[in-house]
């Protein structure tokens, strides 16, 4: 019978055991499928231990469904989940309703409000128990956030995080994982929204973690601060120490050994194919001479000889036929081998837009950038300084707040601006289709020809009738783009606002792909240096 054990702290020893082991995370033959029969682990037997593991894999691999099944918020089909203590998770969204203030955030909003409540007269038992002996919770905090950048005061902690950014809401949640030293923790994806001075701090908590911990991310710069890679693909997991670079290095050695065996089994096979077509000849030229000698013997000799060539000729046959097979069961099970990412094929509408014609001004400081024809901006600074503001002012979001700065602002030259928000929830319907979706986008083009168009943008096959709701998260991206870049008439400015969240390494490849061939103006917030400097940017807005 299979279970899942993923009860905080159900196999940790007691106080009197000698031994602690080390914390880890242990799937035992662990198998998970959805409802509708899709596969995400198919019978998995891994262990990730105290030390740092990147836990890698393209969009909809199944990454966020190990993460449930490891928090225990999601049972197996088959086999075992266990831990050796209670699991921590930084999600990928974070919760920033109206309500939530940074205490909220770090996980410590009833210890706080019972402190609050003990230290205002309130004499119920009921807040020493919820606050224990974290009676310093609040220097705890405040100390802790600081370390992360975070420049906040006791009084800061019931805060609401709406008045965060993303970044500083991301260092918040993360410092709350640390608050709460549980020996296993995940972060999904901790990467996103932050800066560059973010980053770095992040990437320094992550050298110092202590205990098991489980990175979920695309992040090439954060996978190079781990111990271990454990990847997931094809409902299999493999695990290979070292960084994210080592791991490239060994891929690209299997890969080379997979396409040279991909070659000698091609090789084979034609060998064998040619092979059977020489018997088939020699064969053929037997039977034509058997039967001009049969005329002249007797029936009951010519008789003979030709049961014995019949069975001579099957024997041939079935030799050669199976050489063919088994040299093409070869061919297939190399080129299953061979890690074959596909690469987008990119011939999108033209906006037709002249060198000289301006779409855009953004101004930082009294200093005013035009954007003119197919350029490309980039638009960088550190979290909270107003990069998503701008981007609103300048595709004219209803209710836009206006920029703190008030020499800083943005202005559109043109209607035809296509924008893609960092949160890009709300984008797809769930219950349209995607060929549904994008065709509102540009009702005038003709259904064969968007599914053509579609399909160089690597939505293809069956994917192009289902519902949104059923993508996985790379997927929806890449609808959500073709919606942009699809639509008619053609939009003249693009504006993404990160792009690259939550995308995987493959994904972001295809879109690079995909801003090389557009060929409007393009005005792009990010802060992963390596996409934008693949972009050939034409100028830097830096908010500051």
């Amino acid at each position: 019978m299979s279970c899942a054990d993923t009860t905080p702290g159900s196999t940790v020893p007691s106080a009197s055991s000698t031994t602690t082991p080390s914390p880890s995370v242990v799937l035992t033959d662990c198998s998970f499928a959805w409802p509708d029969g899709a596969v995400v682990l198919d019978r998995v037997t891994t262990a990730f231990g105290r030390g740092r593991t990147g836990l890698v894999g393209s969009n909809g691999a199944g990454k966020s469904t190990l993460v449930r099944l490891v928090t225990g918020d999601l049972a197996p089909t088959g086999g075992r989940v266990s831990t050796t203590g209670p699991v921590d998770l930084l999600p990928q969204r974070l919760r920033r309703g109206p309500d939530d203030t940074v205490a909220d955030l770090l996980g410590i909003r009833p210890r706080l409000d019972a402190l609050h409540a003990i230290l205002g007269g309130d004499p119920d038992p009921r807040h020493f128990d919820a606050l224990g002996d974290d009676w310093d919770l609040e220097a705890r905090a405040v100390a802790a956030l600081s370390e992360v950048g975070l420049d906040l005061d006791t009084g800061d902690l019931l805060r609401p995080v709406a008045t965060l950014s993303g970044g500083q809401a991301v260092l918040t949640a993360v410092t709350g994982v640390r608050l709460r030293e549980r020996p296993v923790a995940v972060l999904d994806e901790p990467t996103n929204d932050l800066d560059l001075r973010s980053r770095g701090l992040l990437l320094d908590l992550v050298d110092r973690w202590r205990g098991t911990l489980v990175v979920v991310s695309h992040d090439r710069e954060l996978l190079e601060h781990v111990d271990e890679i454990a990847e997931l693909r094809d409902g299999s997991m493999r695990t290979s120490g070292g960084t994210w670079s080592d791991f490239e290095q060994r891929l690209a050695v299997e890969r080379s050994a997979a396409e040279r065996d991909l070659r000698d089994a091609d090789q084979l096979l034609r060998a064998e194919r040619r092979q059977r077509i020489e018997a088939e000849t020699t064969i053929a030229r037997r039977a034509k001479a058997g039967r001009r000698s049969a005329e002249s013997m007797p029936a009951i000799i010519a008789h003979a000889r030709r049961n014995k060539a019949e069975a001579t000729a099957g024997r041939l046959r079935s030799g050669h036929g199976d050489a063919e097979a088994r040299a093409r069961d070869q061919v297939d099970v190399a080129s299953r081998a061979v890690r074959d990412d596909d690469a987008v094929r990119v011939d999108l509408p033209d906006p037709a837009i002249p060198a000289g014609r301006r779409l855009a001004e953004l101004t930082v400081r009294g200093r005013t950038t035009v954007l003119q024809g197919p350029e490309r901006i980039a638009v960088v600074g550190a979290n909270g300084t107003g990069k998503t503001t701008l981007l609103e002012q300048l595709v004219g979001v209803h209710g836009a707040r206006p920029h703190p700065s008030a020499d800083t602002g943005a202005t559109s030259f043109t209607e035809r601006v296509a924008w893609l928000p960092q949160r890009r929830d709300g984008l797809l319907a769930d219950d349209d289709t995607v060929l549904e979706h994008v065709a509102r986008a540009a009702p005038t083009v003709p259904d064969r020809e968007m599914r053509n168009a579609l399909a160089r943008l690597l939505v293809r096959g069956s994917v192009v009738d289902r519902t949104t709701s059923t993508l996985s998260g790379g997927e929806r991206f890449r609808v959500a783009l073709a919606g942009l870049v699809l639509a008619d008439p053609v939009p003249q400015l693009l504006v993404l606002d990160e792009p690259t969240n939550d995308l995987d390494m493959a994904t972001t490849d295809h879109l690079v792909d995909v801003l090389a061939a557009w060929r409007g103006g393009l005005v792009v917030v990010s802060h992963d240096e390596r996409f934008l400097d693949r972009l050939g940017l034409h100028a830097r807005v830096a908010l500051d």
